[in-house]
This record gives structure tokens, sequence and C-alpha cells, in this order.
């Protein structure tokens, strides 16, 4: 039987550890994710949110490890997204609860989701909250953090904040505490999953980690839907890390992104990206053939310049280098200047192409594209070069302001 971890004198986790996840609706998860639940033993039972539908059983396992799942009063569903709503129809089946509960959306949502759940689901409001017993729970919304219907719920008495996907990462852990983690992985993992789900948001998160302290929560741990739980000295890490991301401040570091055909326009990148070093700025090269969309997203989280190179094929984008600036032109990054490039042997259209997709990214594009016929020659890389040193010399000047 798979076994509860207990988090605080009433809470335990009740989640299950999903070892084999490599993707998440176009997201490279690399180590794997959790998907967490918690039961909280009051006089009224809560369990707050479920797991992915193929882990059902793996949750009431251990659940059962602490108490008979019928016995559970109340469930709560904070965000209604599938990884954390997928097994909720059959977890209320199972336990038939007294009372479900989700916001005002996501009542919408789970109802849009799964039809025969309709009146069966109570909204409740940021302000409210239900009595359990000995403690409550306090919800606040947390709209397009990532969804509409986001909310967090915090439990009075233990002081748990359950953040849904707030303060979370895709990283499968068997110790269920941020401190008994390596911090250099989390934080990798924490970069990866706020640059491939929330960077869009950014501007929400940075209201919600402004208004965070008036909230009046006293929180000795923060419990979100996916990785490791923080408390302690560790509490404020991940409000930092947010912050840091959501920012999006200027900094002295280029991504050069290129996919190629016959090599040209690997050349070309080469020779931007070494303009770019000698300007003093900071360059990363990734070629799209080796690497996926989701580390170009956390590769450009930590880049306030961007360039994009790819051959033309049948007049249009290389295939890779479309799938990737579809995938980053939907996370909108801040603050970023850029340029494009490209080989072509016939037409020549991708170099326009991939300026529209930049722009379409809000991205600032600093130097006129260039597109260089065929191989290129000692004289087609001095271009590149002038390229980049106009990209590095721009993001010098940004970070100077």
């Amino acid at each position: 039987m798979m076994k509860a971890i207990r988090i605080s004198p009433k809470v335990w986790w009740v989640g299950a550890i999903d070892w084999q996840l490599k993707e998440f609706h176009g997201y490279t998860t690399r180590r794997g994710s959790t998907y967490n639940a918690f039961l909280i033993m009051d006089r009224k039972i809560t369990l707050v949110d479920t797991v992915k539908a193929p882990f059902f059983g793996e949750m009431m396992e251990r659940i059962a490890s602490v108490v008979d799942p019928a016995k559970i009063d109340v469930i709560v569903s904070n965000h209604a997204e599938m990884d954390h709503s997928g097994s909720l129809p059959e977890t209320i089946a199972r336990v038939n609860p007294s009372a479900v509960y989700a916001s005002t959306l996501g009542v919408k949502a789970l109802e849009a989701h799964f039809h025969d759940l309709a009146g069966k689901i109570a909204p409740v409001k940021s302000g409210d909250a239900i009595e359990l017993g000995e403690s409550s729970l306090k919800f606040v919304e947390t709209r397009m953090l990532h969804w509409p219907d986001s909310m967090f719920s915090y439990l009075t008495g233990d002081n748990i904040l359950f953040s849904q996907d707030g303060f979370g990462m895709h990283y499968a852990v068997s110790k269920i505490f941020a401190d008994e983690n390596d911090l250099p992985t989390m934080r990798e993992e924490a970069e990866r999953y706020y640059a491939n789900i929330l960077l869009p948001y950014s501007p929400q998160v940075l209201k919600l980690l402004d208004a965070f302290p008036g909230l009046g929560l006293d929180v000795a741990v923060i419990a979100p839907d996916h990785g490791p739980l923080w408390r302690g000295g560790m509490l404020g890490t991940p409000l930092a890390w947010y912050k840091e991301f959501a920012e999006q401040a200027v900094t002295p570091n280029a991504l050069v992104l290129y996919d190629t055909m016959w090599h040209s326009t690997e050349k070309m990148a080469f020779a931007v990206a070494d303009a770019i070093r000698e300007t003093g700025c900071g360059v990363q090269v990734l070629c799209l053939a080796s690497c996926t969309r989701s580390d170009a997203a956390a590769a450009m989280l930590k880049a306030s310049a961007l360039v994009v190179g790819s051959p033309t094929i049948n007049n249009d984008l290389y295939p890779r280098t479309a799938d990737v600036l579809t995938y980053l032109r939907g996370l909108r990054p801040k603050n970023m200047v850029g340029a494009a490039f490209g080989s072509f042997g016939w037409s020549g259209e991708s170099v326009a192409k991939i300026e529209e997709y930049l722009k379409g990214a809000g991205v600032e594009l600093v130097a006129p594209g260039l597109k260089v016929k065929y191989v290129p020659t000692a004289a087609a890389l001095d271009q590149c070069a002038a390229l980049g040193k106009a990209v590095g010399d721009a993001l010098l000047a940004r970070s100077a302001q």
C-alpha cells in the first residue's frame, strides 16, 4: 500500500508521483512531476485537490493509509486543469462528500469538463471561508495564475497555503519538502516551469506578490500542486524567484536560436554569436535540431535579446523554427530586443517571417534582417558579425539604463 506523508499536525500529503512524465501539453518535463493532493484531518475531513486520472488508485491508497476514504466530508478544487481534476468525478463517486467547492469560474470549468458534475459543486470567492472544526479554509482567487479559475486555499491553525500551480515545478521527488532536495535542481526546474507555464501572466504574478503581505496570512508551509513543498527558512525562496522571473529585468545576455539545412545558417549563427560575445554580452546558442521548445523558453527567460535564424523551405520557415517561434510568441516575453537571419537558395522568405513572429512577441528589432544566398562568404559572415554587434550594443545600452 502506498502511504500518505504527514506534513503538519492535521495535514497529510496524499498525492501521486509521475516518474515517467516527459511531456506536458507541449512542455518537455525531463524529471517527471508530482500531482499533490492534501488530506486535512479535522472534524470535517477535507481533501484539497485530486490527481491526474490515471493516478486515482495511488491517491486512494494514500488516503486509506490515514482514514477510510468514505469519511471524507469536503473536497476543494483549487484548479480545474485535468492534472488536478482528472480524478475528481471518480473521487466524488467513491467518497460521496457532503460538499465540493471551487471558485466561481472553477465551477464553470469543471462542469464543462465533466458534464455529470453540473449542480454538484458550490462556488466560493475571495474572502470566503469554510469551517472544518478546529480550523478553517480561507479562499483567495488568483485568476489567470494560470487559468481563470485558479485560487489559493489557506488552512488556519496549521497555516498552510495550498497554492495550486503557483510556486510549483514539474519535478518528481520522493522527499516532499524543498529543504530535503537539491536547491540548484529546484531552481532549474522552477525556471523551466515559470518560463513554459506562467511567463504570459507575469503582470498578474507581480500584482499577487505585491498584495501578498496584505492578505494577513501567517504561512508556515507553501504547498503547490506540483513538486516539493516550501517551509521554514525556504518559505521566501519561491516568492523571490517568482519576483525575479516576473520582472524580466534587462540583463546583458542574448539567446541565439537557429535551425539549419546544410549548415549555412549554422555558420551565420556562430558568427552572430561571436560578435555578440565580443561586445561583452553573454550569449547562449541553441540549435533547434538538438533542443526542445521548452529548452528554448527556459533559455529565453534568462536572456534579454532573442536572435533567430532559419533557412527557407517551400517559401516558408523551417518547420522546427516555426514550431518554436509559435510557442515563444504565445509566452509573450518582456523587455527584449532581437533580430533575424537566415540562408536561402531560391526565395528567402524565412527572415521576414521570423521578424513577424518576433514583433508579434513584443521583441524590438534592433538590426535589419539578414539573408544570405546558399553558403555564406567571408563578406557575408562580416555582415553577420555586424548584426551581432548591433544586437550586443543595443543590449548593453538597455542594461545600462
